[in-house]
């Protein structure tokens, strides 16, 4: 079915030619459906959150409208000149992980092209901050992107002047909702796109004087804390799906639910949630799982990946100390593997993901915050080592497959106990998971 708002090419969407251009460059042609939709919505000043699975071109949604407003490739003014840059920053992105953040720098760079990457400034933590101070002061960047303490860290420092902001982004929201980014974020709120005087709407509510900031949130899930946060955080704001788009206050009761106990609505939020994290699940994806006993479930993985002829496998575990022992076990087994951690220090991780990237390691063994944001399109398969404790943690593994539409195969390797698990799942999900295993080199459905 297509949707009510596919748009054939991007100029349709109302983007600045010279930015078109960019992406045709690039190789974009033709807009994804959930870049269709939200693309129009940001341009309308609306607050949104773009909620769709991962490796739909999320990214791609919200920077495009920012690139149409900000920067070299912004819209003429109406007389046909490029009005002069404001020296100032103008967007702030936000990214739970390091390396979502250089992801999305790389983005920002890629349609900047060489001679105007300055123009964005990543703020990721584990780099040398003071180098990041002299960069921000020399550059004068348009558009910060980073993680939340290192924003926060430098906000506080008074080197980061954020309060003429147009857009804060926060992408993969549900993370930065994480009890350890609580105060970093507050800040990060409260300094993005305020002036320090109300306006002249300052009497209609304390909402209302946070002047013109627009604030846009993505999300592949979207479990209840996001959207009582969006509530709080944006302005009416716009519930964006590949073809849908309905306001959020319409989304849920307006009141607080009450958690502890039994509302009516509180069914709502977990229908809600299950049919969210199914939004959030590539189509093109196949889901398998196999039970084995638990000293027998690398040797498994090793059947599977020869069974499927995985080129690029993602394995989840669920304790950062089984992954060494894991590692360790298929190297034995003549399998190219290695292991991602936040424990690794930066350099590691990024030779890890180069390695993994090119196709000389075969088998990442990670776990699920190291994941987020993993842009691997080749990954062709996902195994899940250890079971995801939902089906939102589910979705979010599954979606490191069968990226921008290519095909993937998910499987849960588990214990005779944990079947339950996996059933509970599919339920959740809606979608079936087949039992099956691996005989003579093939995998073989029950």
């Amino acid at each position: 079915e297509a949707a009510p708002f596919a748009a054939k090419s991007f100029s349709e969407l109302g983007l600045p030619p010279l930015l078109i251009e960019r992406l045709e460059k690039e190789g974009f042609t033709v807009p994804t459906d959930v870049q269709s939709t939200a693309i129009p919505m940001i341009l309308k000043n609306h607050d949104a959150v773009i909620q769709s699975y991962t490796g739909s071109g999320k990214t791609l949604a919200y920077l495009l409208p920012i690139l149409s407003v900000v920067g070299p490739l912004k819209k003429k003014s109406p007389s046909g000149e490029q009005p002069a840059r404001k020296i100032e920053i103008e967007a702030v992105i936000v990214a739970p992980s390091r390396e979502l953040g250089m992801q999305i720098v790389r983005e920002v760079e890629k349609l900047l092209g060489p001679a105007d990457k300055k123009l964005v400034q990543q703020l990721v933590g584990g780099a040398n901050r003071s180098r990041q101070e002299e960069a921000l002061k020399k550059n004068k960047p348009a558009i910060v992107v980073g993680t939340p303490g290192r924003i926060a860290e430098i906000s506080a420092a008074g080197k980061l002047n954020t309060h003429g902001c147009r857009y804060l982004v926060l992408d993969e929201v549900d993370e930065l909702l994480s009890f350890n980014f609580r105060e970093d974020m507050h800040r990060i709120l409260e300094h993005v796109g305020r002036r320090s005087g109300a306006d002249s709407r300052g009497t209609r509510s304390p909402l209302a004087r946070q002047t013109e900031r627009q604030t846009i949130m993505v999300s592949a899930t979207m479990p209840f804390s996001v959207i009582r946060a969006a509530r709080s955080w944006g302005r009416d704001p716009l519930l964006v799906q590949a073809k849908n788009v309905i306001p959020l206050e319409s989304v849920l009761p307006s009141e607080p639910v009450n958690l502890s106990g039994p509302t009516s609505s509180s069914t709502t939020s977990s229908n809600l949630q299950s049919q969210a994290a199914v939004e959030s699940l590539p189509p093109g994806l196949k889901h398998y799982y196999c039970v084995t006993r638990l000293q027998h479930k690398i040797d498994t993985l090793r059947r599977c990946v020869h069974a499927l002829d995985a080129k690029s496998v993602i394995a989840f575990m669920n304790h950062t100390k089984q992954l060494k022992d894991a590692v360790f076990k298929l190297e034995a087994r003549g399998m190219k593997a290695a292991e991602l951690h936040g424990d690794l220090g930066k350099l590691a991780r990024s030779t890890t993901l180069k390695k993994f990237k090119s196709g000389e390691v075969r088998i990442l063994v990670t776990n699920e915050l190291s994941a987020r944001g993993l842009d691997v399109s080749e990954c062709d398969l996902v195994v899940n080592l250890g079971l995801p404790t939902d089906s939102i943690h589910y979705a979010h593994r599954a979606g490191r497959t069968g990226r921008l539409g290519r095909k993937g195969t998910v499987v849960t390797i588990c214990e005779e106990s944990e079947v339950f698990v996996v059933k509970k799942l599919q339920k959740q999900l809606g979608v079936p998971i087949h039992a099956c295993e691996f005989t003579e080199g093939k995998l073989v459905a029950k």
